[in-house]
């Protein structure tokens, strides 16, 4: 049986003061998710110095890279992941880090652009991550059919699922590890199970531990 871990992500950059209101609220989490890049009037992008804060307190960094417009065609797939990798490199993730894709449940999304984005990322040493909602919107559909079109992009995209939402817990009251996934081979190692807390301008989460490996 999987281990589980507990770790949250937030639009804002991370600093003593966030760090502090998150471990005396909620916990102590393994991994935090942060924007690769700033994402206007949504989130700042992740720095250096933010990693370093992170990795001296034993936490782990959880790259996300927004998409800012509808998440169609090979070739926007492909331009998405480019741009992942060059801010990953930018930043001096290692090789072999998951480089998780916004994709909202609001927002357009096919098969071609998610085979665009996973056959462009494995090349490239790091590793294909999709944030997503299996449940609404056409995420589940276009997954499903990208994995009949190339069974690889099963094996390696790490998906990150954002149902159901169950509310914000502490770390020592999370729900049971039952993250929505698409009805076909998928490897659903992360779920947000609640937003937007109260106390702290955080999303909370719990993932399958071997997603520390690619962290």
């Amino acid at each position: 049986m999987p281990r589980y871990v507990w770790g949250v992500d937030s639009s804002v950059a991370v600093d003593d003061e966030l760090y502090t209101c998150v471990k005396s609220k909620f916990g102590n989490p393994k991994f935090w998710g942060r924007y690769l890049s700033e994402e206007p009037n949504v989130s700042t992008g992740l720095t250096k110095g933010e990693i370093s804060f992170l990795r001296n307190r034993g936490i782990k960094v959880l790259p996300i890279y927004p998409i800012f417009s509808e998440a169609r065609g090979y070739e926007k797939g492909q331009l998405a992941a480019r741009n992942a990798v060059f801010n990953a490199r930018r930043l001096g993730l290692p090789i072999n880090a998951a480089l998780f894709a916004n994709v909202e449940r609001f927002g357009a999304v096919d098969e071609a652009w998610i085979r665009g984005w996973a056959e462009s990322i494995y090349p490239s040493g790091y590793r294909p991550g999709i944030y997503n909602n299996p449940v609404v919107g056409d995420f589940a559909g276009a997954y499903c059919e990208a994995v009949r079109k190339n069974n690889q992009v099963a094996l390696q995209t790490i998906l990150w699922s954002a149902e159901p939402e169950t509310g914000v817990t502490r770390e020592r009251k999370v729900p049971t590890f039952k993250p929505a996934s698409p009805k076909c081979k998928s490897n659903v190692w992360v779920w947000q199970y609640g937003r937007d807390a109260q106390a702290c301008p955080v999303h909370t989460n719990l993932a399958d531990s071997r997603v520390l490996n690619y962290l």
